[in-house]
């Protein structure tokens, strides 16, 4: 017998996992339901066990556990050899890090939340100014660490979000939606411009909030595994696949926000439900690169959320939850009104073709942050200058500015650019799936267990066990093509739009 076995190594793995899913549940009770003043205390709480798993990850007994394995590989069954090689990749990552400085990370993080807050109660981003200062200092200490000879600063921090992801080539992706954004947007302008001021009507809280779920439970969101809790900025906060909790926020006159958040943030949970069994407790069910994991909440939110097939079957369930407020609107007026295109301050309330270019200007911001060193003070003039120019308005105020992420104050640069990649991923598997299924009939049946189980098969089970670029090409038989996420807006706000 060897020195370790399989067993020694997934007895590691669990203890690790279960440090995290309580992580994971202070970190949503934090931002759904905790006490203002208890922040202190949960930093502590939460730096202490980010503490002990960080021990665990990189000890020297792990790490002789994982150097006796890379030689006697024939001792592990195939998921224990890519359990290995995976752990390896993060070993090399975290050893680096002295522990006291990633306890003092977690700890600012945590506070950094807080101030947040704060910062956007008051809307003063110099509330918050410090703690991101603190967190940006910590991450380029970190990449000097880490940088294995990395082009730029920021390629470093885009691969941990997206393995083999860089600066260079999000800059040719991001080119190409641009031009074909810009193609399309300028053909709108000569089009017919729908009117959505209906979607300003009055819908009760309550009203949204069973209809939305209604939707996503259709969608096969499990509410036995789930639940739906009200925060400032919406999230999807998964301990294991049996308790993957959404989260929303409200506007009784702007019933479309709260319908496709959930959408979206149920899109998560649904990854989260589904991932396969052999994974529990391994990091393959918790460490899936965010681009495909976007897909799947941009799948149920903009593919399906904004598709007229899916409402033309749904609107009246809408209108039963809504009694007489939709009742004088007929579905290709309340469709047209869905579909309405134009600049909005508020990436979570843009539209799909105004949506990529939130998430360009955080790119560029970021680069800019990690690449050319800007000070964080001027991050909300940078933020200002973009928007005027990208989207032709200008946030009045920090709120409807740079204080509408919390992103940063997690510390998670190198993030965004996944949701620009989950659109174009999720129109891919769109278009795969178009080829296999019968759509049409799907959405007209109300029944859309066919598309559940599409997605379980090609995407979910997997969890972290293959890459976003691998689960493309085995669902759709290419790599990453922005062709079908331009082509797919382009049809439908044609239509939209009345073009001839």
């Amino acid at each position: 017998m060897g020195k370790y076995t399989e067993n020694d190594l997934r007895a590691v793995l669990k203890e690790i996992s279960l440090l995290e899913e309580n992580q994971a549940l202070l970190g949503w009770d934090s931002l759904t339901g905790m006490p203002e003043d208890a922040a202190p205390f949960r930093a502590e709480l939460l730096s202490y066990l980010a503490g002990k798993s960080f021990a665990l990850q990189t000890g020297t007994e792990y790490a002789d556990m994982l150097t006796y394995f890379e030689a006697h590989p024939a001792e592990l069954s195939a998921l224990g050899q890519q359990l290995v090689i995976h752990e390896r990749k993060k070993y090399d990552l975290n050893a680096k890090i002295p522990t006291a400085d990633f306890i003092e990370y977690q700890k600012i993080t945590s506070l950094a939340q807080d101030a947040w807050t704060k910062a956007r109660a008051a809307k003063d981003f110099s509330i918050f100014a410090p703690y991101l200062a603190q967190i940006i200092t910590y991450k380029k200490q970190f990449i000097s660490l880490w940088d294995q000879g990395s082009t730029t600063p920021y390629d470093v921090l885009l691969d941990q979000y997206e393995p083999g992801l860089t600066v260079a080539k999000l800059d040719q992706v991001f080119g190409e939606v641009k031009a074909g954004l810009s193609e399309l947007q300028a053909q709108l302008a000569h089009g017919e411009a729908p009117d959505n001021q209906i979607l300003s009507r009055f819908v009760a809280k309550q009203a949204q909030s069973d209809f939305s779920m209604e939707l996503a439970q259709k969608l096969g969101y499990s509410l036995k595994k789930g639940r739906l809790d009200d925060t400032i900025h919406p999230f999807m906060e998964a301990m294991n696949r049996n308790d993957a909790r959404i989260t929303t926020r409200w506007d009784e006159h702007d019933f479309q926000m709260a319908v496709l958040g959930i959408l979206h943030e149920a899109g998560h949970g649904l990854f989260e439900q589904n991932i396969s069994p052999e994974f529990d407790y391994t990091p393959f069910e918790k460490d899936m690169a965010m681009s495909i994991h976007e897909s799947q909440s941009l799948f149920n939110e903009v593919i399906i959320g904004r598709s007229e097939e899916f409402w033309c079957n749904e609107y009246p369930l809408l209108q039963a939850y809504t009694g007489n407020t939709f009742a004088d609107i007929d579905f290709d007026t309340f469709y047209r009104a869905w579909m309405v295109t134009k600049p909005t301050l508020i990436r979570t309330e843009a539209d799909p073709l105004t949506y990529p270019l939130h998430i360009i200007i955080r790119y560029e911001i970021e680069k800019a942050i990690f690449n050319d060193d800007i000070n964080v003070a001027d991050l909300p003039a940078l933020w200002n200058a973009k928007y005027a120019e990208y989207l032709g308005i200008e946030p009045t105020n920090d709120l409807v500015g740079i204080l509408q992420d919390i992103h940063w104050a997690g510390g998670d640069f190198g993030y965004f650019p996944s949701y620009a990649l989950g659109h174009l991923y999720a129109a891919q598997f769109f278009d795969a799936m178009s080829k296999e299924l019968d759509l049409p009939a799907i959405f007209a049946s109300k029944d859309y267990t066919p598309i559940y189980t599409w997605r379980k098969e090609h995407i979910w089970q997997y969890g972290a066990s293959k890459t976003p670029q691998e689960i493309l090409l085995l669902a759709s038989g290419e790599t990453l093509n922005p062709k079908y996420w331009l082509a797919l807006q382009t049809k439908i706000y044609s239509k939209v739009y009345r073009l001839a």
